[in-house]
């Protein structure tokens, strides 16, 4: 859709806005002329899709939540509660991770980070040895959510030491740091989450969601 809308030269529109659909119509190229009839027909129908899309999400998140409120001791419930906990960590993405990765034997520290993908591809030739970019074995989902949760960390546990170890690292501002030293920031999360539900140890300095930590 946003494709769409920027073709026609129209881009200030932001197709994730609850009245969105009821704006189409009103919307106008830079020329001043409205979307054509065909195109703003299948816009619509591309809007109808991702509502339908929204509330089955919904519907599946609320599911999981009040599964989780009716057998909290369930299976893997604990587990998930457990990391829900954590303030930066919502439901789906501690569902994702115990099932995923935190309920897996894994043997050590180095293990998990590898299968969640979030290990280094080294090239080596002669006497050089250097690093390609994240190792395309592992888990993709795992690693997917990873990084999007290290910079959520950034936001949500600002006063932590692995947010401190990140900006000491990242404080003299070369080009391409961040994305570097977001993908060790998430490996070490990786580790210190696994750490926190298997052995009871809380990352220095995690604030965690008071209602849960109440609980």
């Amino acid at each position: 859709m946003t494709s769409t809308t920027i073709r026609l030269g129209i881009r200030n529109f932001n197709v994730k806005l609850v009245k969105a659909a009821a704006r189409l119509a009103d919307l106008r190229t830079p020329e001043g002329e409205p979307i054509p009839p065909h195109t703003l027909a299948e816009l619509m129908r591309d809007m109808t899709r991702l509502s339908l899309v929204r509330s089955q999400i919904k519907a599946i998140e609320a599911a999981r939540v009040q599964r989780l409120k009716a057998s909290p001791q369930h299976g893997t419930h604990p587990m998930i509660l457990m990391l829900a906990k954590v303030m930066g960590i919502g439901v789906e993405t501690a569902d994702l991770l115990v099932h995923e990765v935190l309920t897996r034997h894994l043997r050590d520290e180095r293990a998990v980070s590898r299968y969640g993908g979030l290990t280094g591809s080294p090239d080596e030739s002669g006497t050089k040895s250097r690093e390609q970019g994240l190792a395309r074995a592992g888990n993709g989902r795992v690693r997917s959510a990873m990084l999007q949760l290290a910079w959520r960390w950034l936001r949500f546990q600002k006063d932590s030491a692995l947010t401190r170890w990140f900006r000491e690292r990242t404080a003299d501002g070369r080009a391409g740091i961040r994305k570097t030293m977001i993908i060790a920031l998430a490996r070490k999360l990786l580790v210190a989450l696994w750490r926190y539900v298997h052995d009871g140890v809380v990352p220095q300095g995690v604030v965690l969601n008071k209602a849960a930590a109440a609980a």
